[in-house]
C-alpha cells in the first residue's frame, strides 16, 4: 500500500521513491506526495524523474492503492524516481477546498443547509446544497460573513480520530462520518479553529487568509429543495 505522504506534508512539492510495480501506464510507487482525485478534489499532476528521463503524471487515481498514469513507457519496478508535484495546481486545489468547507459551516450556521456535494477546480468551485432558493440578500450575506470569516484568519488543522471517539464527540451533521463504510476505523479529521469540524481526506491551506476573497458567482436550481451554488477567490 503507497504512503499517502500528501495526507500529511500538504506544502511539500517533491519526494523520493521506488516503483513498485507497473500496470500498463500505470506506475504504483512505495510513497507519494500525487493528490488521488476524491471528495470533488481533482488530482495532482507533475512530472516523475529518473536516470535523466522525464514522465508526466497526467491522472493519479486510488483503488486498491495509489495509480499514477505517465506518458510514455514507464520506469521499471524497482526504479528510485524523484516526484516533482504542479505545485500552483495543487495550492489552488487547497484553497478552494478549504473554501468549500468553510461555505458549508456558513451555510449549515445560517440556513440550516447541509451540503450534499461539490466539485472543484483550480480557478472556480461549486458547491450543492439542502436549499429551496436564496434571495440575493441571503447570497450578500453569506459572502459577507465568508470574507469576515476569511479575513480572521482562522487555522485550519488536520489529525485522525479513533471512529467510536469521532462518532461520540464530534457533530454527526458536520462530520457525516456515517457516509463511510464501517470498515474505516480511524477518522481524518479537518478542523477551521472554533468553526467546524469535519471527515476529509482531501488537502487543505493553514490559515483561512490565505484563500483571498469569497465571491458567489452563480446557481443553478438542482431541484425543488437543492441549489448550487457556485464561487470564485479572487
Amino acid at each position: 500500500m503507497t504512503d499517502a505522504l500528501y495526507l500529511e506534508a500538504t506544502e511539500e512539492r517533491e519526494f523520493e521513491a521506488t516503483v513498485e510495480r507497473v500496470v500498463d501506464d500505470r506506475v504504483v510507487l512505495d510513497r507519494t506526495l500525487f493528490y488521488p482525485e476524491g471528495g470533488g478534489q481533482p488530482f495532482d499532476t507533475g512530472v516523475l524523474v529518473a536516470d535523466g528521463e522525464t514522465w508526466n503524471v497526467t491522472d493519479v487515481q486510488k483503488k486498491d492503492t495509489v495509480y499514477h498514469t505517465v506518458d510514455g513507457t514507464p520506469p521499471e519496478a524497482g526504479t528510485t524516481v524523484t516526484g516533482r508535484i504542479d505545485w500552483d495546481r495543487r495550492y489552488a486545489h487547497m484553497q478552494y477546498h478549504t473554501a468549500q468547507h468553510l461555505l458549508s459551516a456558513v451555510l449549515l450556521d445560517e440556513y440550516d443547509a447541509s451540503t450534499t456535494g461539490n466539485q472543484l477546480y483550480t480557478d472556480r468551485a461549486r458547491i450543492d446544497c439542502a436549499y429551496e432558493r436564496f434571495t440575493d440578500e441571503e447570497f450578500a450575506h453569506i459572502e459577507s460573513v465568508m470574507n469576515d470569516r476569511i479575513e480572521d484568519g482562522l487555522e485550519v488543522l488536520w489529525y485522525e480520530l479513533d471512529r467510536e471517539e469521532a462518532e461520540s464527540s464530534l457533530d454527526p451533521e458536520r462530520t457525516r462520518i456515517h457516509l463511510l463504510p464501517e470498515s474505516i476505523r480511524e477518522i481524518r479529521i479537518v478542523e477551521i479553529e472554533a468553526f467546524d469540524k469535519t471527515a476529509c481526506a482531501g488537502t487543505h491551506v493553514r490559515r483561512t487568509d490565505e484563500l483571498g476573497e469569497f465571491r458567489i458567482t452563480g446557481r443553478e436550481t438542482k431541484g425543488s429543495d437543492e441549489e448550487r451554488l457556485k464561487f470564485v477567490l479572487d
